[in-house]
């Protein structure tokens, strides 16, 4: 075999013009290459790091960029327009005029309305989620929409799974969309009992690696957790259908908080629902059906509005409200996250916002899942203690809770972590809260995390090799954490 190489190659390096030929491929792929790098129009230090990663990596890089780059989807925004004409929305106000601006830009970024609920209930674990949603299953009469990223095929999935069989063979349309990659481990066949009974399966952006003339979804994700019961309850927040997230079966459980909402506000979770399936099986003719059952407008009290964000949008909506939050901030801004990997516009008003002395805290776990995250984020910690950030870390179980206190009358609370791949690659969605009932139980919540997580003090003395090396080439690849 090495023989054969060894002729090969002195067959190539005798051949007339040899290195000629090779640096005209190569300038000519770059200058394709590159052409269609920049005109992506990206942030120019991503556009420089890809132009210089695929100048070092002839082809290689091509194939790395191709999988992983920067992609466009424009027929999902038109897919998406369509179903949204379709499915008839309701409209709320908004009458605070600390929270006013906020609502435009939201509304403005993301198409959804402004709107309210008559209920909200917290729900810390899984557990609990668990519990209230299993209770609302049962209580289903006509449709169950479910959307998320990881579903394990493990007691806390069986359980799930046979509720909506359960409901399907009552006349139930159930319909599950999971992510085909976070719930890769997860076998269609799993699902045979819920297919039988009339349920519906469907997997959001499915690998594409068999169609060289198509590009993978593989980093474009939906990181949405979604449930919607009848067009009349709805669930979302940070929790998967996972053992990992259940307190009773592991000790070890991860930290989470989700949300479980009634009135107008569930419409819009509808909507996003519809929205994705439509997307992900490239059907509209079921939108009617949802429409139909969809209960009278509820107005409620509580002002309560669905961000999304993903890929198919220019505005990243989830990460200008974050940061227009944080700028609106006039008292506190507390933030909970497991990914803490912020870009600038995030890292100047989190930075802006203390040295103007607001109450600024960031909490995020002692050790994530993942130890290059970890490094990252604790690369950001100087420049925000020298700005007077309190940074507290949770342990020793994962938190994954992704939450944010401004004030004592705003609450976002969601599935977008505080990292570009939330706020630029995954499909997200969370809710903001303007009230300040939903604020004051989210800031007792996060005290009494605050009180039993050590605060982060000046990191003086730390090791060069084990520590601040890796955080800082962990922070190189921060940009696709």
């Amino acid at each position: 075999m090495l023989d054969a190489l060894h002729a090969d190659w002195l067959w190539l390096h005798h051949f007339p013009h040899f290195a000629l030929y090779l640096t005209l491929g190569w300038i000519g792929y770059l200058v394709w290459l590159g052409g269609w790098i920049v005109l992506q129009k990206r942030a120019p230090a991503a556009t420089l790091g890809w132009l210089l990663a695929l100048a070092a990596l002839p082809y290689i890089g091509f194939l790395i960029y191709y999988v992983l780059g920067p992609q466009r989807i424009k027929r999902q925004r038109l897919r998406r327009a369509r179903s949204r004409v379709a499915l008839p929305q309701a409209q709320g106000t908004v009458e605070e005029a600390e929270t006013r601006e906020l609502s435009r830009l939201a509304q403005a970024t993301t198409g959804l309305p402004i709107t309210t609920a008559t209920s909200v209930r917290l729900l810390v674990d899984g557990a609990a989620t668990y519990d209230a949603l299993l209770a609302d299953i049962r209580q289903a009469q006509h449709q169950i929409h479910l959307e998320y990223y990881i579903y394990s095929p493990d007691v806390t999935g069986t359980l799930l799974r046979d509720a909506l069989v359960e409901r399907a063979r009552n006349g139930v349309v159930v319909r599950l969309l999971l992510d085909a990659l976070g719930s890769s481990h997860c076998p269609r066949r799993f699902f045979a009992p819920l297919l039988a009974a009339g349920g519906e399966l469907a997997w959001f952006h499915p690998m594409r690696f068999g169609r060289i003339w198509k590009r993978p979804w593989l980093n474009l994700r939906s990181h949405r957790k979604i449930v919607v019961i009848d067009g009349r309850v709805g669930f979302t927040g940070g929790i998967n259908v996972t053992d990992e997230e259940n307190e009773r079966l592991r000790s070890d459980a991860y930290r989470d908080l989700h949300l479980r909402l009634e009135g107008d506000s569930v419409r819009s979770l509808q909507q996003v629902f519809v929205e994705d399936w439509a997307y992900a099986t490239g059907k509209r003719d079921f939108i009617a059906s949802v429409a139909k059952v969809m209960p009278p407008a509820q107005h409620g009290a509580i002002n309560a509005q669905v961000l999304t964000s993903g890929p198919d949008s220019p505005w990243e909506a989830i990460h200008r409200l974050h940061v227009g939050a944080i700028n609106a901030a006039r008292k506190r801004l507390w933030l909970v996250t497991p990914y803490f990997v912020p870009g600038t516009a995030a890292m100047m008003a989190l930075t802006s916002a203390a040295l103007a002395g607001l109450d600024v805290r960031i909490m995020v776990p002692r050790s994530s899942d993942s130890r290059v995250v970890t490094y990252a984020a604790r690369s950001y910690f100087d420049d925000l203690l020298m700005a007077g950030v309190k940074i507290h870390e949770y342990g020793p179980r994962m938190l994954h809770t992704k939450a944010m206190l401004v004030d004592d009358d705003v609450a976002i609370i969601g599935s977008a972590n505080f990292d570009a791949r939330s706020f630029r690659l995954n499909f997200e969605v969370s809710v903001m809260f303007a009230d300040s009932g939903i604020a004051g139980e989210l800031a007792a919540l996060i005290a009494a995390e605050f009180a039993s997580a050590p605060r982060v003090r000046e990191q003086r003395g730390r090791s060069l090799w084990t520590v601040r090396l890796p955080e800082a080439l962990a922070r190189l690849l921060s940009p696709v954490l």
